[in-house]
């Protein structure tokens, strides 16, 4: 039952909202801004009425003038709410191409995020191509670099795709690493195996990493720098 009120929420404030964003859709360029604040608006009334808490256990003192790739491990639908959460309305989500068929993300990966088809070269050629341009323009841009929710229960911190390490090599910009600790506790993939329950979800942001340190020679080096610390934040607190 709570599985289904959640998503009852979500629907709510979904078409509570959609008035204003088939209106600000019609310039998504224009309303960028706001379209990515009553996403987050949607994402966290949400997660309140279905009990669930956010605390972060670390953050570093982050410039959010500068814009990052944010890359968080990926176990739960929770997650791209828990993103609304601790970025600031100024950034995409990269996501698969699916989402273009759900009646929530559709709208907003037709405007602001980026989908793309990992089994098309074209697709993701062309999603890497807007990833670039809206790193020029100043957003942040989130990608998961396991690229999908796996399925083995519980979860471990699959190895990491090139894509969004190729992407901060080629705009010098740092990759912000997320750790989301237990949200698959609380709501695994999208629940419908082992439902849901209201708590807190506990997360650590770690320290911007950038592409250019020494032993970063490659898109590979940056990619295993990277998963090397978030899968120890992850074992650390998922040890037991």
């Amino acid at each position: 039952m709570h599985l289904y009120a959640y998503y009852g929420f979500v629907l709510f404030f979904f078409a509570l909202a959609y008035p204003r964003l088939a209106f600000l859709a019609r310039k998504p360029q224009k309303n960028y801004q706001r379209i990515a604040q009553i996403r987050r608006w949607i994402s966290l009334s949400s997660l309140r009425l279905a009990g669930i808490r956010i605390q972060v256990l670390h953050q570093p003192d982050l410039d959010w003038s500068q814009n990052y790739i944010i890359c968080p491990n990926h176990t739960s639908i929770l997650d791209i709410s828990i993103l609304n959460y601790i970025v600031p309305p100024n950034f995409s989500f990269m996501g698969k191409v699916e989402l273009l068929s759900n009646p929530v993300t559709r709208i907003f990966f037709k405007t602001i995020d980026i989908a793309v088809d990992r089994n098309s070269k074209v697709s993701s050629f062309k999603a890497f191509k807007q990833g670039d341009t809206l790193l020029k323009e100043g957003k942040s841009l989130v990608i998961f670099p396991e690229g999908k929710i796996d399925d083995e229960y519980p979860p471990i911190m699959h190895p990491f795709k090139a894509g969004p390490f190729r992407l901060a090599t080629d705009n010098n910009k740092a990759i912000l690493p997320v750790v989301i600790h237990n949200a698959w506790e609380l709501l695994w993939d999208d629940g419908f195996r082992f439902g849901m329950k209201s708590g807190t979800l506990y997360l650590s942001i770690l320290d911007p990493i950038s592409p250019h340190l020494e032993g970063h020679e490659k898109d590979k080096d940056l990619a295993d720098s990277v998963y090397k610390q978030m899968n120890f934040s992850w074992q650390m607190y998922n040890k037991s």
